[in-house]
C-alpha cells in the first residue's frame, strides 16, 4: 500500500482509498469495521498501515459491535472512523441511533457505502434515510477526490457539531479510481485517549433521552448553517430557465450529458445532503421554471425538495423519478436521455452497444471445500431437507447440482430460520453457515435453538477467514490487525458453551470424515453443529507460493475413466470440462486440492507428474 503513503502529489486512488488516506490527513486515531463490500476495501487499507500510521484499527465481529467500539473510542477525545455496506448500517443501527443522541467528543465518520443494482447484496436500500431517521449530518462524494476531501473535513464537522458525520458512498464511487491530490501526513505514536464520566450525556436512561433529544435538535440547526456554507454544495448559474439538482456519482453523469448535449441549465450540485441547505435551495428552484432531480434509488432529495415548494408557495415545476426509475443505478446515457427529455433537445443517441458474451453461472472455486459439504449433503438427504443458507461464498451452494438454499434473509439468519422451521414443520433441517457469518449474528439464535428445544442440523464452514469480503481475519484465528499470539475462539467451543450437546468436527477436505459425522448429527436429537474445517483454497496455495511449495495437480486416466461425469454433474468442480467425449482437467484451474480422488468410484484421477 505505499500509494496510500506518498505526499503532496496526485494520485490514482480507488474511492475507498480515498477515504482513507483523507482520514489519515484529518488526524484519525482509532477504526473499527466489519469487512462488507462495496466498503471492503477501506478496512483493507487502513489494516495494511495502522502501524506504520500509529493508528488503532480492527475488524469487529459485526457492525454493531464495531459501531460501539468506534463510540466508546469518540467518547474517550480520539478521532474515530468505522465503515461498513449498507445492510451492516441495519446491524448497527440500535447503537447508531442512541449515538446521535449522546453525541461526540473526537470526530466520528461513520461511512455506509450503498449498493445499487445489488452487485453484492440482498437489496438496495437507500441508506441516505438514515440520516433523516437519526437526525445526523450526511456528506455524499461523487468522486475520489471528493471522498478524500469529505473524508478529511468530515473530523472538523464532526467535533464542530459535536455529532457523528455520516459519510455515504455507492458502489460506483467505491470502486472507481480517479486522482487524488493529496498533501502532507504528519507521522505519530499510536494516541492513547482518556474518558472523562458524563453519566448525564452517555447513559442514555428515558430521563436524560428525553433531554438529549432536544440537544440533538439544537445540534441539527447548527448543521443547517454548516450545509448552507458548505463548499461540498455548489451552484453553477447560467441565464436558462432549466435547473438540475444532484448527488453523488449522477453529478458526474449529469456533467458529461449537458456537454453532450450542449444545453445550458442551473445545476445545483448537493454534497451535504443532510440537513437540506434550504436557503439554497430555495434561490435555486426561484430561479427556474423547471427543475429535475437527478438522484438513484429512492426520491431523497426530490421529496425534500417538493416538500421546500409548498412550503415557500413556489411555482416551479419539480419533476425527478417520473423521468428516471427508484430502482438500480443509473447508466450515462440512460441520465442523457432523461435530461433531453426534460428539456425538450432534439438529440441523436448514440445507442448502446450490446454485445452478447456467453453466461456463465458464479461458481465456487475449484478447491473450495464448502463444495465437500454440499456434496456429501446432498447425498445424505437426497434433497428432501430444508436447506436455510446465509451470507458467504457458501450461498452459491443455491445453485444446481447442490440446491441447498431454501431461505436466505440477512447475516445470521440460517440459524434463526432454522429455529422458526423447526417449530412450524417435521421436515429436517440442513443449515450452513460461515465462520465468520457465525461470530457475527449466528449465536444468539443457536442460543435460542437449544433453549426451545429446536431440531435442525447447523453446519459451520470453516475456512478460516472471512473469504467473501477479502480474507480478513476472524476471531477462530491466533492474530489480528495489531497483534499476533491471540487466543482463538473456536466454533465448536462456542456451541458446547451455548448448550448445544451434539457437536462434531471434521476434516473438510475428508469427504468420508464428513459423511461419518454428519450422518451421525443427522440421527440424532435436538441441535447438532458440524463444524467443517479446511482454510480457504486461495488462502492456502497463496502460502505454499510464499514458501516455494508445490501445489499439487491432477489429471485424468483415461484408460480408466468411463465419463460417468460424477466429477461434473454432482460434484461439479469447474476444473472438469468435457472435450471429444472424454472428460479433463484444466491445469489452469486446478487448485490441488485432491477431493476428486475421493468421489472418483474408479480411480480414474492421478496426480500430476
Amino acid at each position: 500500500m505505499k500509494k496510500m503513503l506518498e505526499e503532496n502529489k496526485k494520485v490514482l486512488l480507488l474511492g475507498n482509498e480515498s477515504i482513507v488516506r483523507g482520514a489519515l490527513e484529518g488526524g484519525i486515531d482509532f477504526g473499527a469495521s466489519y469487512p462488507g463490500t462495496p466498503a471492503s476495501e477501506i478496512g483493507d487499507a487502513f489494516a495494511s498501515i495502522a502501524k506504520k500510521c500509529g493508528i488503532y484499527y480492527e475488524y469487529s465481529t459485526n457492525e454493531k459491535v464495531a459501531m460501539e467500539i468506534a463510540a466508546a473510542a469518540s467518547a474517550s477525545n480520539l478521532r474515530t472512523l468505522t465503515c461498513m455496506k449498507h445492510v451492516g448500517l441495519n446491524v448497527a443501527s440500535d447503537a447508531f441511533m442512541t449515538l446521535a443522541y449522546t453525541g461526540v467528543r473526537g470526530g466520528l465518520v461513520i461511512v455506509t457505502a450503498d449498493d445499487p443494482s445489488c452487485h453484492s447484496s440482498q437489496n438496495e436500500q437507500d441508506n441516505r434515510y438514515y440520516s433523516l431517521l437519526a437526525n445526523m449530518p450526511m456528506l455524499e462524494p461523487s468522486d475520489s477526490q471528493e471522498c478524500f476531501d469529505m473524508s478529511k473535513e468530515a473530523f472538523d464537522l464532526s467535533e464542530k457539531l459535536e455529532m457523528p458525520v455520516l459519510l455515504r458512498t455507492t458502489t460506483r464511487v467505491s470502486h472507481t479510481s480517479s486522482d487524488v491530490m493529496v498533501g502532507k501526513l504528519e507521522r505519530k505514536e499510536r494516541k492513547k485517549g482518556f474518558f472523562e464520566k458524563d453519566p448525564k450525556r452517555f447513559v442514555v436512561v428515558p430521563a436524560i433521552a428525553r433531554g438529549s433529544h432536544l440537544k440533538l435538535l439544537e445540534r441539527m440547526k447548527k448543521a443547517e448553517e454548516e450545509s448552507e456554507h458548505s463548499p461540498f454544495n455548489q451552484l453553477s448559474e447560467s441565464d436558462s430557465k432549466l435547473g438540475i439538482v444532484t448527488s453523488g456519482v449522477s453529478y458526474l453523469y449529469v456533467k458529461e450529458a449537458l456537454e453532450d448535449l450542449g444545453l445550458k441549465a442551473n445545476l445545483l450540485k448537493l454534497g451535504f445532503t443532510h440537513p437540506l441547505p434550504e436557503n439554497l435551495c430555495r434561490n435555486f428552484l426561484k430561479r427556474v421554471d423547471r427543475a429535475l432531480v437527478v438522484e438513484e434509488l429512492e426520491p431523497f432529495l426530490e421529496n425534500q425538495l417538493l416538500a421546500l415548494k409548498a412550503k415557500e408557495n413556489l411555482s416551479v415545476e419539480i419533476h425527478g423519478k417520473d423521468f428516471l426509475p427508484v430502482y438500480h443505478e443509473f447508466e450515462f446515457l440512460q441520465v442523457e436521455k432523461a435530461i433531453a427529455e426534460f428539456s425538450g433537445v432534439s438529440f441523436a443517441f448514440r445507442e448502446k452497444v450490446e454485445v452478447e458474451v456467453p453466461k456463465r453461472q458464479p461458481v465456487l472455486c475449484p478447491g473450495c471445500p464448502h463444495r465437500n459439504v454440499f456434496y456429501i449433503a446432498r447425498q445424505l438427504t437426497k434433497g428432501k431437507a430444508i436447506f436455510p443458507n446465509d451470507i458467504g461464498c457458501y450461498t452459491l451452494g443455491l445453485n444446481k447440482p447442490y440446491e441447498e438454499a431454501d431461505m436466505i434473509l440477512c447475516m445470521g439468519s440460517s440459524v434463526g430460520t432454522s429455529c422458526g422451521f423447526s417449530m412450524a414443520t417435521d421436515q429436517p433441517i440442513v443449515s450452513f453457515i460461515g465462520d465468520s457469518t457465525f461470530y457475527h449474528a449466528g449465536i444468539p439464535a443457536l442460543i435460542n435453538g437449544v433453549h426451545n428445544q429446536a431440531k435442525f442440523l447447523l453446519v459451520v464452514l470453516d475456512n478460516r477467514t472471512t473469504a467473501m469480503t477479502g480474507h480478513q481475519p476472524t476471531p477462530g484465528l491466533p492474530y489480528n490487525v495489531m497483534s499476533d499470539n491471540l487466543p482463538q475462539v473456536m466454533p465448536e467451543d462456542i456451541a458446547r458453551g451455548c448448550g448445544v450437546k451434539h457437536v462434531e468436527v471434521a476434516d473438510g477436505n475428508n469427504l468420508k470424515d464428513i459423511r461419518t459425522k454428519m450422518k451421525r448429527l443427522l440421527e440424532s436429537d435436538g441441535v447438532g453443529v458440524l463444524v467443517s474445517r479446511s482454510p480457504c483454497i486461495l488462502v492456502e496455495n497463496r502460502e505454499k507460493r510464499k514458501k516455494g511449495e508445490e501445489i499439487p495437480h491432477y489429471e485424468i486416466d483415461q484408460e480408466q475413466c468411463n465419463v460417468c461425469r460424477i466429477c461434473i454433474d454432482k460434484f461439479a468442480c469447474p476444473a472438469f470440462y468435457v472435450k471429444d467425449d472424454r472428460i479433463w482437467i484444466a491445469d489452469d484451474l486446478c487448485n490441488g486440492c485432491g477431493a476428486c480422488l475421493q468421489v472418483c468410484g474408479r480411480n480414474a484421477i492421478r496426480r500430476k507428474k
